[in-house]
């Protein structure tokens, strides 16, 4: 298959560099997650960048089915953690979990004013 723009390189290591050495705002870009199918057929969109509140069910994994609301989007990471999964150490301790954003489905959304704007300018109805 031949290239189609000349402008993007198709190289798997200058993309994986342009991936991992992304600032946080491309970063946040980056770290979307797919909306649930009454969102998307509510707001006429398929995925936003996941934020802080927002309430997600997990998809894949071994903690497929959790669901909980978003604790910390850890951008550094490339992970979300949710409020109620947690891991035990051997100490008594308990960490948070860490996991990607796209293995995650948005149930409902934290909303404000700019939150809203976005939607609209990406080409979705805002409520």
């Amino acid at each position: 298959m031949a290239k189609i723009s000349q402008d993007v390189s198709s190289s798997r290591s200058k993309s994986r560099k342009a991936h991992f050495s992304a600032g946080s705002a491309q970063r946040r870009v980056l770290m979307s997650a797919p909306l649930s199918k009454e969102l998307r057929a509510q707001y006429n969109i398929r995925s936003l960048p996941i934020r802080k509140e927002d309430e997600v069910t997990v998809v894949r994994g071994s903690k497929k089915g959790s669901e909980g609301k978003i604790s910390t989007v850890y951008r550094l990471k490339f992970s979300v953690q949710i409020d109620k999964l947690q891991k035990e150490k051997s100490s008594g301790a308990s960490i948070p979990i860490n996991i990607h954003p796209s293995k995650v489905v948005i149930t409902k959304l934290y909303l404000d004013d700019k939150r809203k704007a976005y939607i609209v300018k990406k080409g979705g109805k805002a409520e």
